[in-house]
């Protein structure tokens, strides 16, 4: 089997020196220097993965990923600079080139014809010999930026063809380009979301299906999806992760040495990239060697039902929802057994399918039980005379049965890697896992995109409601253009070139970022009015000096007196508001109601403006009060009514509370009450509102900032 191999290799390494160029706009593999990466054209060179430091889990991901592309995706987190793009477009380099069809607009595989997109079997082309002409290319690496639209993702109407035609004629997208490759999204915690569900979708199924605009078109989408991200600028949701095989860490710490040598390498590679490629060309030979050879050998790799049980039994230790854990891992350790040309699996690759793929989704503990104190396990019953003669029979029996199975039985790990509590020993993969879990988001849709149709960026088209404010002329154009030809025919005058109909009409879909709106809600009654203002002033100014890239507001609205009054509207000037603060009202009664009323109703007016998203309503009190709703928006009419008691105050703040819940804002309670003479009324109003309840009677200006930092970060992840 060896020898056949081996000479495939040698037949893919000869045809890849004389590729053709490929009709459906991935680059052709001219030379085995360009595969390396040495291609003479001006352009810029990519850093070869063989000569990256370090990173071996990602690297043997990466390779596994190689071996099969319907792996289940890989998803690699790290902050900036940590080599993630550079270790996704060096893989690229080490790819085996692919045989497609002539004419395939999606990479047809000629081996598989039940897979071929539509219409190719129709457009089909033969040699001399009565065999259907095929193309070697190189592997297709597509990238999808951040801003794709719908169309240019899953393919669209190409008005030429379509107008020429009289027919509508289908333009293939990114993923028609990526099938039998690498699908590449950079940032995908900052990809929009409909897109990246619809990706994941496509992706799952392995197939994308187009119906819209007068199309019925499928084809094959099976690449191999790698995924980077930065957890700083956002958390990836938890449902996105969940479908991605492998999701890894690249923050794992180096030693001081392999920083020396990354830095000294990068270097080189700067000034002097050829000797770099030449240094690690065995390395990369290698390489592409195995992948070709493990490809051959994955065909008949199998994993026995007890490794199996293995699997499942780590998954359910670590805590895994779903069933996506298992089915990865096991497709995860045949692959690793075909990459070091094995056609069982052992007990390293079970090892390694866990610590890849179980470990970053298990929900570990991080502080397990103490063993010590659990009592031990009740002593066995006795036996009589006549079960222990059959007990021996049946012994003799699986002594039998154990010397056959003993082979199979010893590839299996005698110690599981996650405890019965889910906890883990190895502080090694200790730290691995909470790496993991810190990059973990949060699972929902969140509101930090608004959808309109006259401001943002375009993102798709749509059917007009009503009036068309922005015309998409691209979609319109698509709508219109197969009926170009019929339209000219009828036109008797003979002067207009294009034909647009109303039915043809179609308005764009705009996005555009949503801030956060984050409102001061400030006792200004009673002695230590005037430090909870500073500090509330400055918990404003610090927000606003950081809001310049997520768009978030500040509001600040004291309460005293009689009544509220909104000190800062909704602003992110730090100018406006050092000028709105240089006045500081205070003293006087306590309208604790209409405090959290004006925050509602300027909170909701906000959100009517179609710039603000998530609202946060921050109270600094004490939760004391001792002014009527009635009182603060009736003066008049509550003069002539008696005093309400104070159960009655604390039934109309409680209302709020609720109103500040069902109209879908947060509430963050900062308690300032002295504990001597504690009401816990304050905690009563964060519970009713369903928020969040610090006690800080001390609290600076910093740490109201970062406590309120935290809880909007949270309220945008939810």
């Amino acid at each position: 089997m060896h020898v056949v191999l081996r000479r495939k290799r040698r037949s893919l390494r000869v045809e890849a020196t004389a590729v053709l160029d490929s009709s459906n706009g991935s680059v052709g593999v001219a030379t085995e220097k360009e595969e390396n990466g040495m291609s003479d054209q001006y352009g810029r060179q990519f850093f070869p993965l063989a000569a990256v430091v370090g990173q071996d889990a990602i690297k043997t991901a990466l390779l596994l990923g190689a071996i099969d592309c319907e792996i289940g995706g890989i998803a690699i987190s790290g902050r900036r600079g940590t080599a993630k793009t550079v270790m996704a477009r060096g893989l690229h380099a080490i790819l085996p080139p692919i045989e497609v069809v002539s004419g395939s607009i999606a990479n047809a595989d000629p081996l598989c014809p039940e897979e071929w997109e539509d219409g190719l079997s129709d457009k089909l082309q033969y040699d001399f010999s009565g065999n259907i002409k095929t193309q070697i290319v190189r592997t297709p690496f597509v990238q999808i930026p951040l801003g794709v639209t719908e169309d240019r993702l899953i393919g669209s109407v190409d008005v030429e063809e379509s107008v020429k035609s009289g027919t509508t004629v289908f333009q293939p997208g990114l993923l028609a380009e990526a099938h039998r490759g690498v699908l590449y999204v950079d940032e995908i915690n900052l990809l929009d979301e409909g897109i990246s569900n619809l990706l994941l979708n496509v992706l799952t199924e392995g197939v994308n299906i187009v119906e819209r605009e007068g199309i019925s078109f499928r084809h094959p989408c099976k690449p191999l999806l790698i995924a980077t991200y930065n957890p700083e600028e956002g958390a990836v949701r938890e449902h996105l992760l969940d479908r991605i095989a492998i999701n890894l860490s690249a923050d794992l710490p180096m030693s001081f040495n392999d920083r020396v040598s990354a830095v000294e390498i990068a270097t080189r590679f700067q000034e002097q990239s050829k000797e770099v490629f030449k240094m690690v060309e065995g390395a990369m030979d290698e390489a592409k060697t195995q992948i070709i050879l493990a490809r051959e050998y994955l065909k008949d790799v199998v994993i026995s039902r007890e490794q199996l049980k293995y699997l499942v039994l780590e998954a359910l230790r670590g805590g895994c929802q779903g069933h996506r854990a298992e089915l990865y891992a096991a497709r995860v350790a045949r692959c690793l057994a075909a990459l070091e040309g094995r056609e069982k699996v052992n007990v390293d690759d079970l090892k390694k399918a866990v610590e890849l793929v179980i470990l970053p989704r298990s929900m570990i503990s991080e502080t397990p039980p103490d063993q010590q104190n659990q009592q031990p396990p009740p002593p066995p019953p006795p036996q009589n005379q006549d079960s222990s003669e059959e007990q021996n029979e049946e012994d003799e029996q699986e002594d039998e049965d154990d010397k056959e199975n003993e082979q199979q039985q010893e590839q299996i790990p005698e110690e599981f890697i996650f405890d019965a509590e889910g906890g883990l020993v190895d502080e090694k993969l200790l730290f691995f896992a909470q790496q993991a879990q810190r990059r973990r988001g949060k699972a929902g849709r969140a509101k930090n995109v608004i959808f309109s149709e006259d401001r943002g960026r375009y993102i798709k088209p749509m059917l007009p409601k009503g009036p068309v404010k922005r015309l998409a002329v691209d979609a319109t154009l698509r709508a219109a253009a197969p009926y170009q030809k019929l339209r000219r025919e009828k036109d008797s005058q003979k002067i207009r070139k294009v034909f647009v109909e109303k039915t043809d009409m179609r308005a764009k879909r705009m996005a555009r970022k949503a801030g956060a709106l984050v409102m001061f809600v400030v006792d200004a009654s009673g002695s230590m009015a005037l430090n909870r203002m500073q500090n509330a002033k400055g918990a404003a100014l610090k927000l606003l000096a950081e809001s310049y890239t997520s768009r978030d507001q500040v509001c600040i609205i004291p309460f005293r007196g009689d009544a509220a009054e909104v000190l800062l509207p909704p602003s992110r000037s730090i100018a406006m508001a050092r000028k709105r603060l240089e006045r500081l009202p205070c003293g006087g009664g306590s309208p604790l109601a209409h405090g959290l009323t004006t925050a509602v109703r300027v909170g909701l007016n906000a959100e009517k403006s179609g710039d603000v998203g998530r609202i946060m309503i921050v109270a600094i009190t004490d939760g004391r009060a001792n002014i009527s709703l009635k009182r603060s928006t009736d003066a008049e009419a509550a003069a002539d009514m008696p005093r309400p008691s104070s159960q009655e105050l604390k039934d109309e703040i409680l209302e709020v509370a609720g109103k500040i819940y069902k109209s879908g804002m947060s509430l963050l309670v900062i308690d300032t009450e002295n504990k001597f003479v504690s009401t816990g009324f304050a905690k009563e109003i964060a519970r009713v509102a369903q928020g969040k309840y610090y006690y800080l009677p001390n609290a600076s200006d910093a740490v109201i900032s970062a406590t309120t930092k935290e809880a909007l970060s949270v309220l945008k992840n939810s």
